[in-house]
């Protein structure tokens, strides 16, 4: 394991109910005959990260139950209904006091996302104070990087849905960007029609 395996842990956000998929929990969608959240976890590990923290919510007991997580640190996010600010918390926490320097997060509903880009915006982890995106065609995307120096400020401002929004905004400055169009498509799970992206 290289210095940098342990240092940049994985955190996949996967607490989401699936509103606008009729209440299917986003995790437990098929991907390859799996559920999706393994995907995201192989993802991760693939580019890298030795070790992965999960945040689950909707129907948790159900995904621990279907998914093969082994390894991982599962996180219970019991306000998960809230949105993705409160599950990017609940994964921060997590990660406080376990060594590692920076967190690389990606969400469950981005299949097309794969270790490829993860893997560029982990090779990007400097330190502590490291901030870096994926972009597409410039625009700034998942997975992203936050070195642990910023921890606490992004949980302190990710409410609702906005996750880290408000605070990479402030901090663009900071932030770079590692374009990932031409390995990635950043298409999200949201609705019945995205559901043709899954394999």
């Amino acid at each position: 394991m290289t210095r940098t395996d342990d240092e940049v842990a994985g955190l996949v956000l996967a607490a989401g109910g699936g509103r606008r998929l009729g209440g299917r929990p986003k995790a437990l969608l098929t991907h390859r005959g799996r559920p999706l959240v393994e995907h995201a976890v192989g993802v991760l590990r693939a580019a890298g990260c030795a070790r992965v923290h999960v945040v689950l919510g909707a129907r948790a007991d159900e995904v621990r139950r279907r998914a093969r997580l082994e390894g991982c640190v599962l996180v219970d996010n019991a306000d998960w209904e809230q949105g993705m600010g409160s599950s990017l918390r609940a994964g921060l926490d997590s990660l406080a006091g376990s060594g590692a320097r920076a967190a690389l997060v990606s969400l469950v509903d981005q299949p097309g996302i794969g270790a490829v880009a993860a893997a560029r915006v982990r090779a990007a982890f400097r330190d502590e104070t490291s901030l870096v995106s994926a972009a597409y065609d410039g625009v700034r995307g998942h997975p992203v990087l936050f070195g642990a120096a910023h921890w606490a400020g992004i949980a302190a401002s990710a409410t609702g849905d906005r996750g880290a929004r408000g605070y990479l905004k402030e901090h663009a400055g900071r932030m770079v960007l590692i374009e990932c169009a031409d390995v990635a498509r950043p298409y999200d799970i949201d609705t019945e029609a995205d559901l043709a992206h899954l394999e």
